[in-house]
Order: C-alpha cells, then sequence, then structure tokens
C-alpha cells in the first residue's frame, strides 16, 4: 500500500503570541508526557494467546495396514499439518495390546508400535471410546489404558480402572490455555467390560445422566475450552445427518458448556458446522471426519469414483485455531479443514496422503493414471460435501 501527501515532519513548538505567560508551550509539553506514558502501558499489554487443535477420524489396523510394517511411512504426508498443531486429536478404533496377536476385522486389536508412529508425528489426544473397545474383552481393555496411561505427554479418555470409576476426562494444559477433553460411546458391538468403558447408550434416561455429568464436569474443572468426543450410534456409511444428531449436539453444547463436538463412527467424510449458542458465541461440531487410515477401500472402483464404499476411503484433518484476549475471553479464531485420502503404493503399502492438487499432480507426472483420474474425482466430491 502507498501512503502519499503525508511526510512525517518533527516541529518545535513555539509560545503562540496570544499565550504571553508560555502556558501554550507547556501544555504541548504535557501532551507529548502524555503519550509517553500510553505508549509505555501499551507495551505491558501481553499479547493474545494463541492454542491450535487439529482433529482427525477413525485410526483402524486391518491386516493390509500392518503387515508391511515400517509404519513411519503410513504418516509422514501429513506430518506437517500436525506437527503445526498443538494439540492433535485422533480416534484409536482398537484396543491397543502388546501382549495379544495383532488382529483384523471384526475383532481387532494393535500393537503399541502403531500408535506410536502417530505419535512420532505430533498425535497427542486420543479418544478410545468407541464401538471396538472391547474388541479383546477386559484383557484388552487394561492393557490399552496401562500403555497410554504410561506415556508421558500423551493424553486418552474412554476407559476406566474400575466399574466404579465416574465419567473420565483429562485437563490439557498447553499454551496458556486448559483445555477439558472427554471421550464417550453411545455404541459397542458388545456387552463384555461394558462398565469399564465410557458407554453412553442413546437412550433418554442414559442421555439425562450424561448431560449431569458434563454440566458437573465444566463446572467443577473451570477450563477455557471444551471438547467432547462422540462414537455415534448411528448407521456407518450413511452420508446425511439426521435433525435428532444436530439437535442432541447442539442441546450439549447449551446445557454442558462444550465448545467443540468432535463425532466419528460412519467410517464416511460428513459436512461440520460453526453453531452460534442462544448468548452469541461460536462453538463448532465435527459429525464424522471419516478414516485417517483404514483398509476399507481395498480394491478402488477407479472406473466407478462416486459409488458408496469409495468414501471410506477419504478423511479429513481439521485445524482449530483458539485465541484468548486480554481480559480471558476464549474463542474460536479460525478453522481449516485438509481432506485426505488413503493411497495403496506399488509395494501394496497403504498411505495417508493429503488429497490436494500438488499429489494430484505428482500422480500425472509419474503417469499413474488411474489413481490420478479417480482421486481427482473423488476430491470434488468430497469438497461439494463440505462446502
Amino acid at each position: 500500500m502507498t501512503f502519499t501527501g503525508c511526510a512525517t515532519t518533527q516541529k518545535t513548538a513555539q509560545p503562540d503570541e496570544n499565550c504571553i505567560d508560555g502556558s501554550c508551550t507547556l501544555e504541548i509539553e504535557n501532551d507529548s508526557e502524555n503519550a509517553q506514558e500510553k505508549n509505555a502501558a501499551q507495551n505491558d499489554i501481553q499479547p493474545e494467546e494463541k492454542i491450535t487443535l487439529v482433529f482427525a477420524g477413525d485410526v483402524m489396523a486391518h491386516a493390509p495396514n500392518y503387515r508391511p510394517g515400517k509404519f513411519d511411512r503410513i504418516w509422514r504426508s501429513i506430518e506437517p499439518v500436525v506437527k503445526d498443531s498443538d494439540i492433535a486429536f485422533a480416534n484409536i478404533e482398537s484396543p491397543v495390546a502388546d501382549a495379544l496377536p495383532w488382529s483384523t476385522y471384526p475383532q481387532f486389536n494393535m500393537h503399541s508400535e502403531y500408535v506410536e508412529a502417530a505419535i512420532r508425528i505430533g498425535f497427542n489426544a486420543f479418544s478410545l471410546a468407541n464401538n471396538h473397545t472391547n474388541d479383546q474383552l477386559l484383557e484388552g481393555i487394561r492393557q490399552t489404558k496401562k500403555y497410554f496411561d504410561n506415556r508421558k505427554e500423551i493424553w486418552s479418555c474412554g476407559l476406566k480402572d474400575k466399574t466404579t470409576d465416574p465419567l473420565g476426562y483429562q485437563v490439557i494444559e498447553k499454551n496458556g490455555f486448559r483445555i477439558l477433553f472427554v471421550s464417550i460411546t453411545e455404541i459397542l458391538n458388545r456387552q463384555d467390560a461394558s462398565s469399564y468403558i465410557d458407554y453412553y447408550p442413546p437412550a433418554e434416561k442414559k442421555r439425562e445422566k450424561l448431560i449431569g455429568e458434563l454440566k458437573e464436569l465444566n463446572e467443577k474443572n473451570k477450563c477455557d475450552f471444551f471438547v467432547l468426543s462422540v462414537h455415534t450410534s448411528e448407521p456407518e456409511y450413511v452420508l446425511t445427518v439426521s435433525d435428532e444428531r444436530k439437535n442432541f449436539y447442539k442441546n450439549l453444547i447449551e446445557k454442558c458448556g462444550v465448545d467443540i463436538v468432535w463425532a466419528n463412527h460412519p467410517h464416511v467424510v460428513k459436512f461440520f458446522e460453526e453453531y452460534e449458542k442462544s448468548d452469541g458465541k461460536k462453538k463448532f461440531i465435527m459429525y464424522a471426519n471419516g478414516n485417517t487410515i483404514s483398509a476399507q477401500r481395498y480394491a478402488p472402483a477407479f472406473d466407478k469414483p462416486g459409488a458408496d464404499w469409495e468414501n471410506t476411503g477419504e478423511g479429513l484433518l481439521i485445524r482449530v485455531s483458539l485465541k484468548k484476549t486480554h481480559d480471558g475471553n476464549v474463542f474460536i479464531d479460525k478453522t481449516e479443514p485438509f481432506i485426505i485420502t488413503t493411497y495403496i503404493t506399488p509395494t501394496k503399502q497403504y498411505v495417508i496422503k493429503k488429497l490436494d492438487d500438488k499429489f494430484l499432480d505428482a500422480l500425472d507426472e509419474a503417469e499413474i493414471c488411474n489413481w490420478h483420474n479417480y482421486l481427482k474425482e473423488r476430491k470434488k466430491i468430497v469438497e461439494e460435501r463440505i462446502r
């Protein structure tokens, strides 16, 4: 921007001929002193505090995901987005039990080395409550909880040590912020050891109980921001969101003080929205971020990119930037989605790629035409859904 006609010059105060006692000059000098004091006071004000959150979707481990090993390769394309955040959330859709064998669908089990690869690129907050949490029964739950509890600077929610334990939570303190994090599931594939999971099926009395407990947690912890993970009891692979589901999340925001609802389970990308509370404050709802990594799309239909099952190959990373003003008010400053896709390399390794023009250009340059044409259409499909 060019400024013209306003050159800055330094003027020396001269006594006005009508000011025989020099009082006019004294007033100018006093104004200068006041300006210096004002500038000094402004310099004492601390800048706004900021924190960046990233929300992924479901981290799964089908046999094609874990058999090749070399788990760091899975994550390296999205490392810049995750590493650039302060807190990065993901849903671990499996027990993590090293003493038990790896296991694929329908009874999952992954080993800690699979999760460690995600941690190395910056993921540090995990939801552990979902429909596969008890796939390896109580032993799987106990090993999973022990593993996450022993990791320093890693936060997790959703599992209990004892059946009598109340709803679990974490208070994450970073960058001058206190973030309250809670994870619940509305659905389990089996009822074994369900009392060791933060499990709230979508019955009226259970939801009333959940609302009461969430409200109490929020009041007791006095945090700056409240993130709630919900593993939903709704049909998988369905792209629409019911009015009942929307109203339930908005009710949690209004009654419990939840600031971000982060929902998953359908294994497909759904839309997200900003919600304005009755008091005018803006909150954020993610209805499903799809698969972060899986092998559900093991045979892409290159000639039918719009087919229903192809939706299981994409996911979202959503970056949420928060700011805290000088008076302690915290607000969502910006939200930014990144579309990701599960790409199968020529060596049959399933890896996560940012589905952007750069990746599409690389496929085109390498003349991998089937993937290029297919993913170009997939990108359009997902963009239209979240627009």
